[in-house]
């Protein structure tokens, strides 16, 4: 022990020749390992309070290189917790990369969180963890698999009983639509580990419904989302704001930068590479019947998940990294949508975009119960909880994206 009681066992590192204690970081040694901000571009974390350096162990993390690079420099703590299921085993793992820990007299989170609300979300999480909010209910998602299931059999019998005529074909075309947006729903409900206990059963499932009923890999999905779930609404970490600056503005600050500096062409010559050429295949090699049952229910199902997407997050605040707290961070980033049977059904729960931010690998049918504990929690702390009802959520999309530009533009003529 070192003097005063600081436990020391287990930290690996020296202080001095032959000393066991561990090495001590300030916060601003640790910020400055950010892998951007010195030529060796190396990579520390900090979890509870133990310095981790992942320069090399970042290529091989499972949940992707990205991901833990975005907390370089930073305290990690509540951001593995809600990743990792089981993150006491994981942190065995850990060990090889621990350098050394925080020094006596630094906070146990940086200064721009506030260290009371961290202590108490840390707080909140063991309680929903006793409260066994974190464990599935197996027959709940039994029954969104087999409804899902059965609106794309339905689908198909629909064109083979009716035919082909037109009133059939499109009646069948939103049945399959509709299949597709639940696939989607539930494969993002294995993608977060929250279908199964175990990870491995989730990752083989989300392998046949991403992979064969929907037509992606999954690791590329997952590698993606869990980066928007680290820094969801921030500039160059959240890859759902990757159409920024190419296609659109997005947010005041970013939209004024755009404008002060000139910035008004979008390279809209290129579309046709990623909008024309394969429905050009298709015409090639199919007739038109066939396109249209291709392309109709992608249309469908990719406007109703656009809007169920975007509705949480385009009008809250997007914004570079401000390295703020757990919660703060996913609160200014997150809405939520007023609950109800077709809300949470045609959201796939999402509509609870707040509790699921705070906790990704909660099982969906539970975040009604956490809702009130989170809305407790922002009440305490004067942190901004917002719902809304659906048709608003869907308004506030257009009317963000028309300040956005109205933002450029002053930025611009100004």
């Amino acid at each position: 022990r070192m003097p005063g009681g600081i436990e020391t066992s287990g930290i690996v590192g020296k202080a001095g020749p032959g000393s066991d204690v561990p090495r001590l970081f300030t916060w601003e040694e640790v910020g400055l390992h950010s892998g951007e901000s010195n030529s060796k571009q190396d990579r520390w974390l900090v979890i509870d309070r133990k310095v981790y350096d992942v320069s090399q162990f970042y290529r091989q993390h499972p949940g992707g290189t990205r991901v833990i690079s975005h907390y370089s420099g930073q305290d990690a703590t509540d951001a593995f917790t809600a990743f990792h299921k089981n993150d006491d085993l994981v942190k065995k793992y850990l060990h090889s990369l621990l350098i050394g820990e925080l020094a006596p007299d630094e906070t146990s989170c940086e200064p721009t969180k506030n260290e009371v609300l961290v202590q108490d979300f840390r707080d909140l999480h063991n309680q929903v963890k006793k409260m066994g909010l974190l464990k599935p209910n197996y027959l709940f998602f039994t029954f969104i698999f087999l409804h899902a299931i059965l609106l794309d059999i339905a689908s198909w019998l629909t064109i083979w009983y009716f035919g082909k005529s037109w009133l059939p074909f499109f009646i069948a075309i939103t049945l399959f639509a509709t299949a597709q947006i639940q696939y989607g729903f539930f494969q993002h409900d294995l993608g977060h580990v929250s279908v199964f206990e175990k990870t491995k059963w989730n990752r083989v499932c989300n392998l046949f419904v991403m992979g064969m009923l929907k037509g992606n890999p999954p690791s590329w999905w997952k590698h993606l989302h869990n980066q928007h779930h680290a820094k969801p609404n921030c500039f160059r970490k959240d890859p759902d704001l990757n159409m920024h600056p190419l296609l659109f503005s997005l947010g005041k600050a970013l939209s004024v930068e755009l404008g002060k500096k000139k910035k008004k062409y979008m390279p809209y010559q290129h579309q046709h590479k990623y909008f024309i050429r394969e429905y050009l295949c298709h015409f090639a090699m199919f007739n038109i019947f066939i396109i249209t049952m291709i392309c109709l229910p992608r249309l469908l199902e990719s406007t109703w998940f656009i809007w169920i997407s975007q509705m949480n997050h385009i009008p809250m605040n997007i914004d570079y990294d401000q390295n703020l707290d757990w919660v703060s961070a996913q609160l200014a980033a997150t809405c939520n949508v007023d609950r109800s049977r077709f809300n949470d059904w045609f959201t796939g729960h999402l509509n609870f975009q707040i509790e699921h931010h705070l906790f990704p690998t909660m099982p969906r049918h539970n975040y009604w119960k956490v809702a009130p504990l989170v809305k407790s929690l922002c009440a305490k702390h004067g942190v901004k909880y917002q719902c809304k009802p659906l048709l608003t959520a869907f308004a506030d999309i257009l009317r963000c994206l028309k300040e956005s530009g109205e933002h450029w533009q002053e930025a611009y003529l100004h």
